[in-house]
Parts: structure tokens; sequence; C-alpha cells
């Protein structure tokens, strides 16, 4: 069911992978015990842009299958003596690593890298590309709450343009027949948002798309990512497209509430609702380590090295 030895996006995918590797996910989830799967595998973390939740659970995720983990940051790399990504991953492989998980600031950083690389590249996100493991834990997510995704709708509000995630989720869900709505101010929503599948629809307000939605997933306005007045003030970005309450009365009674992370408290989301009976964002970090020993066992698994 799952052959490739990497995973660069969901782009590609077919559904029987994808339902491969949340099956294997889930057998992952909670205190799953410590397995030697990949004792002797040498998994690379190079994280070359900051990360809380997908760095740590990549190495909770690389440890928990008996892997050696090691994590390699800009700050303390030589890319800062004027070293190229390429001639860093050439010697990191000359120290034996397996499997390297690469997370960039350029799109296409992972696409690059596999046609030079002889290890498994898994993307943990690469500038506004993709975010394939992210797209992977919140549909999981999903479905442990709803036993499907097919027939489901499902709000992506906020910085479309800039969202690796909101991608990733777009291919992703729309692959498993799910309806996906996009919203958020003019200026970050792409020019070909709707070229994501079939069954993505563009909104042009906040209540618009969350009206009868089954989830309803916010996103942070990723401000390192353009410069110049894209956007009016916080104050009023929150007003117009931020996720209050009394918004999400206009979802289904028991839709979901799911978020990335980080969260900007007050922007795009407010206190009341991400920690509110409907959030199930720290359900989404839980089922990420899951998610991340499911793709670790698979690449490893398709290369012949675990």
């Amino acid at each position: 069911m799952w052959s490739r030895p990497h995973l660069l996006g969901i782009d590609g995918l077919v559904p029987d992978e994808v339902t491969f590797l949340l099956d294997r996910a889930e057998a992952y989830l909670g205190r799953a015990p410590k397995t030697d799967t990949l004792r002797g595998h040498v998994v690379v973390n190079l994280f070359f842009e900051s990360s809380t939740r997908t760095r740590t659970s990549f190495e909770i995720a690389g440890k928990k299958l008996g892997a050696d983990v090691i994590n390699v940051s800009p700050s303390t790399s030589s890319l800062t003596k004027g070293e190229t990504l390429l001639d860093t991953i050439r010697n990191v492989e000359a120290m034996h690593a397996d499997t390297l998980v690469l997370r960039h600031g350029a799109s296409g950083a992972a696409q690059f890298l596999v046609k030079h690389a002889k290890s498994s590249i898994v993307n943990a996100g690469d500038g506004t590309h993709e975010h394939p493991t992210q797209a992977l834990l919140d549909v999981l997510t999903i479905r442990r709450h709803r036993k499907t995704i097919k027939g489901l709708t499902v709000a992506i509000c906020g910085d479309i343009l800039h969202s690796r995630v909101a991608r990733s989720n777009a291919l992703l869900l729309g692959l498993l027949e799910a309806r996906v709505r996009l919203t958020g101010p003019r200026t970050m929503i792409p020019m070909n948002a709707d070229a994501l599948g079939p069954t993505v629809t563009i909104h042009q307000t906040l209540d618009e798309a969350v009206e009868g939605a089954d989830v309803v997933m916010m996103l942070r306005v990723q401000n390192e990512r353009f410069t110049g007045a894209m956007l009016p003030t916080t104050r009023e970005y929150n007003l117009t497209f931020g996720l209050t309450r009394a918004v999400l009365l206009r979802a289904k009674p028991d839709a979901l509430v799911m978020h990335p992370g980080p969260i900007n408290r007050g922007v795009e989301i407010t206190s009341g609702v991400a920690d509110g009976p409907q959030s199930v964002i720290l359900d989404q970090v839980e089922a990420g380590v899951a998610v991340r020993m499911a793709v670790l066992e698979a690449v490893a698994r398709a290369r012949g090295t675990a």
C-alpha cells in the first residue's frame, strides 16, 4: 500500500496510500509503547525555519520507533558560514543518515533534494508550497471525531495565499471527497485557488464560509512571508476574519474547530473558541506524533532500511 521512499507532498498521492498512513497512524495514537522498528536507523531533522510542534513531534516519533534522532537548526549549522543546502545534505549523508526531515523557507526545497540525495526525504514544510504531514494529522483528527471524511464541509479561513497548510489540506480533503471552502482577505487568496481541486470553492466572507460547516480550520497571518501593506490593522482583521463564538454559531452545532498553530489569540481566533468544547486543537498536536511515526516507518520500509 506504500512504496514511496519519500514524502514530498499530498499532490500525487492516491486515496489508498493516504488510508494506509492514517490507519497505521491510528495504531500509534496515545501512549503507544516504544518499538525497535527503526533500530539503527538515523533520522536527521533539518529545520531551517522555526518550529515547535512539527520538529518536536518528529523527534518524539523517531525515538519512539527506536531510531537515532539528530536535530540541526540554522543557527548552529554551517549555513551561517556560507555553506549551501546541498553541501549540508551531502555532508550529513556522508555520516550515514537514513532519513532527512526537511523544513525550509524555499518552496520546492524537498523536491530539489530528492534529485541529489541518497536518503529518504520527508517534507516538513517548504515555503508556501506544502506541509503534507500537517494535512495528514488534520485529516486523522477529523476522522477520529467524524468517522469519515467523504461529504464533510471544511472551511479553511485566513492567510490562504502564504499557507502551505491550506494547500496540503485542500488537496488531501478533496482527494477524500470532502468539500473545501476557502476564505480570507482578498489580498490573501491566491489567484488560482480553485485549481486546488473540483471540491474547492472561494468565499468572500468568514460568515459565508462557516455557514453549515462541519469543520472550521483557522490559520494565522504569516507576516514573515510577505512585505508591504497586505492587511489593515490587527483589530480590523479580527473584526472581519476572526473566529468568535458568535461566528461559530453559523457552523453546525457540533462543528470541530481546528488550528495548526501557532495561535495568535485575539487575531484569527478568540481564546473562548480556541479553548472551547468544540476545539480539537490539542488533538491535532497528539495526532502529529502518530502520523509522523507512520510516515517515518513507511518511507524506511519502502527504502528497505527498516
